[in-house]
């Protein structure tokens, strides 16, 4: 009896506990097993993600060393020591290699006459590779770097976030993870291209031909982000006259008046590649909502910006800073009422707002950057000198651009250690592809538009329109080719320049024209007439 009282004592015991569980314990779903052991699985896979990464890290490293060989048999190894002896390589992502290397001047002249030629040799060994830098190493540069490799972990976290959605009561949501994208906006140039500290406005050469553009970036930074005065603010110039040294002194001044202030400096491309990027990749929302919260924001090279989309996405977003009071300063080659190739819309808040030009140097401007480079560089090297007449003499041969004075200035240097106490005499040799390249006109294919559209009496904007009549036709195809042999612009840039045509088109064109004037002895001497207009 005792047993068997044991016994169904023991089952009713047995059913409680079973009913109990069931009241009270819930089961895993097969789902919910699947992230219960994901997430036991969390250390093995980071284990492997370390491995990967230091993978990937040997095989960076394998492949700068294939290019350093390809390039020292290419340019031989006494050049390849000289220039690239003690550069190294810095980072490398799937898309960007940044290299280092000690002083400003290597560079320079890497930058200068073997950029391309490295980034072509970096391509066949990695396609995905788009763009190279070369940085000067520094302490600061090391901290970037360290900077910068922890905003791409927190980047990754984030999108492993994204792509493992979260269970109902976590407090892990897509808000989150834009509120990351916002956080690395305002820390700060994680959405943009990177800023060179040392560009600031205690180092801008000042003179008559940029002080009203100089005074009003100050203003821009002064006023605050959320008390916009100019805006936006709209800087032109020719290449090489100082735009990209006063916007990203723009961005340090305003990071050093307030490290809070999220301030995004992007060219144009940059912006491009970043958004296609983000499309690619479905990250578009979160791109776009984290370039919404910046306070300012300054774009380069505007005339490059290309694509339907990408200038609607574009306009939008100034539309968005711009009712919001936050700082716009672009900067173009050329004013907004000229960059045909853009969006109306996108053309008509840039001419809403204050566009000033940056003429060329003066010779008080010229021969004071020089003296300054060479204060620079003395620095570096004590012993350093050049004569203040070969100064001076620099700076009235070489008169377009601050651009090619530092190459001129850069040439010397480099020379100065090979000669010593150089001739005024031996300065013209050695410059004589800048000098001679001062004699010749600059001619801009805007200069071309309108000489031709006065010829054939023509209206400039019916030249650039999609107007196929032969009154119009003919003028627009002359006017393409004498851009393409009296201008050093490409194919596709003079198809921009002509209403955002493709560059098959401006082929056609020059073709047609070419076929025209041999068979038609007239046309000849028209053609040379109009050069003739065009270099007067």
């Amino acid at each position: 009896m005792h047993l068997n009282g044991a016994k169904k004592s023991d089952k009713v015991d047995t059913m409680n506990i079973g009913a109990l569980v069931s009241k009270h314990v819930r089961i895993a779903q097969p789902k919910e097993c699947d992230a219960i052991e994901e997430t036991g699985l969390m250390t093995d896979a980071s284990v492997a993600g370390a491995a990967t990464t230091e993978t990937s890290k040997k095989e960076q490293t394998r492949i700068f060393d294939r290019v350093c060989q390809l390039l020292k048999a290419k340019i031989g190894a006494e050049v390849y020591q000289s220039w690239f002896g003690r550069a190294q390589l810095e980072q490398s992502s799937s898309s960007v290699v940044t290299l280092s290397v000690p002083t400003p001047f290597l560079r320079t002249w890497i930058n200068s006459h073997y950029l391309d030629d490295m980034l072509a040799l970096w391509q066949k060994e990695e396609p995905s590779v788009l763009k190279l830098d070369i940085v000067v190493r520094s302490a600061a540069r090391a901290d970037a770097s360290k900077a910068l490799a922890q905003k791409e972990q927190a980047a990754k976290a984030a999108s492993t976030t994204s792509r493992h959605p979260a269970m109902p009561g976590s407090t892990v949501s897509k808000t989150a993870i834009i509120g990351s994208a916002q956080e690395q906006a305002a820390r700060g140039t994680v959405l943009g291209s990177p800023i060179d500290s040392r560009y600031s406005f205690d180092n801008f050469i000042e003179g008559p031909s940029n002080n009203v553009c100089l005074a009003a970036a100050r203003t821009a930074v002064d006023k605050g982000a959320n008390a916009a005065r100019f805006n936006p603010l709209f800087f032109y110039s020719s290449v090489g006259l100082g735009k990209t040294h006063l916007l990203q002194a723009i961005a340090n001044a305003a990071k050093a008046k307030n490290p809070n202030q999220r301030v995004v400096y992007l060219t144009a491309e940059y912006f491009m590649w970043r958004f296609a990027s983000a499309i690619r990749d479905s990250k578009a929302l979160v791109f776009k909502d984290a370039l919404n919260e910046i306070d300012l924001l300054i774009i380069d090279d505007m005339q490059f910006l290309q694509g339907e989309k990408i200038q609607s996405e574009f306009c939008h977003l100034i539309n968005t800073l711009l009712d919001s009071a936050k700082q716009v300063v672009v900067a173009a080659d050329r004013p907004p009422s000229e960059l045909e190739s853009l969006d109306p819309r996108v053309r008509s808040r840039l001419k809403g707002g204050v566009a000033l030009e940056i003429e060329a140097p003066d010779y008080e401007m010229r021969h004071a950057m020089l003296q300054k480079r060479l204060d620079d560089a003395r620095k570096d090297d004590a012993t350093l000198h050049i004569a203040e007449d070969v100064l001076q003499h620099v700076a009235k041969t070489v008169s377009s651009s601050f651009r090619e004075l530092e190459g001129a200035f850069n040439q010397l240097i480099f020379r100065q250690s090979f000669e010593q106490n150089i001739s005024l005499d031996r300065v013209d040799d050695i410059l004589g592809h800048l000098t001679r390249a001062e004699e010749r006109k600059k001619i801009r294919i805007e200069d071309i538009q309108r000489v031709v559209a006065q010829h054939f009496n023509v209206p400039r904007n019916e030249m650039l329109s999609n107007r196929r009549t032969r009154t119009v036709v003919r003028p627009r195809q002359i006017a393409m080719y004498l851009s393409k042999i009296m201008t050093p612009r490409s194919l596709p840039e003079i198809g921009r320049r002509f209403g955002g045509r493709d560059h098959t088109t401006v082929l056609h064109a020059v073709r047609k024209v070419e076929q025209m004037k041999t068979a038609d002895t007239n046309l000849s001497k028209e053609l040379e007439l109009l050069r003739r207009l065009i270099e007067e």
